[in-house]
């Protein structure tokens, strides 16, 4: 019974931390977050996203309406972004809004995913 009860706690201890969100912001997906360094349109929402995270932190390219965070401070994690991606959600609405609009989108970052929704 107490093996039991060890393993219960630890796996509700592990599907506590996976709900609870790391981090949140805010990004206007932009002209800028649409082309790569050497003027080319990119083709993916991944892509997109992690252009968006370059330009606020690496080349201080920002909308109004972006907000900043730690995550994605780190080239290593902006590299991550296509896997976090689709380890999370990202609705076809808000991936046709980002393709093809300027949206104002809100990221949740948890460990291995995010969450991308219009804002």
């Amino acid at each position: 019974m107490k093996k039991f009860f060890a393993l219960m706690v630890l796996v509700v201890l592990g599907l506590t931390q996976e709900v609870i969100a790391n981090e949140v912001y805010y990004a206007k997906i932009g002209y800028n977050d649409k082309i790569n360094s050497y003027g080319e349109r990119l083709g993916s929402v991944a892509d997109i996203l992690r252009q968006d995270r370059a330009n606020y932190h690496k080349f201080f390219v920002r909308d109004r309406e972006d907000s900043g965070d730690r995550f994605f401070a780190y080239p290593d994690n902006r590299e991550r972004m296509a896997s976090m991606l689709r380890n999370g959600y990202i609705s076809p609405a808000t991936r046709d809004a980002i393709m093809y609009g300027n949206p104002v989108v809100r990221v949740t970052i948890y460990d291995y995913r995010i969450e991308v929704e219009l804002y």
